[in-house]
């Protein structure tokens, strides 16, 4: 990954900070994300999630009808 410096007026990235920390995240991801989005990569992002959520909603995780609990996966003999 790459670091990018910018230069902006300290009110500006004051208030930037602010709203951010109201958002529970942090203007460098804040501005990744534009930039992801600008560059057209956060729609690749978008598809290739979509995808995977897709196919994990059409896989057969419950062979023989059995549901998995938590317990049943962290059970120790």
């Amino acid at each position: 990954m790459s670091n990018l410096t910018i230069t902006v007026d300290s009110q500006t990235l004051k208030k930037a900070r602010l709203r951010a920390i109201e958002q529970g995240t942090s203007v460098n991801s804040v501005l990744r994300d534009f930039l992801e989005a600008y560059a057209g990569l956060r729609s690749e992002r978008t598809k290739a999630l979509q995808e995977l959520i897709a196919l994990s909603r059409n896989s057969d995780s419950r062979r023989g009808g059995r549901v998995w609990c938590r317990n049943d996966l962290h059970q120790r003999d």
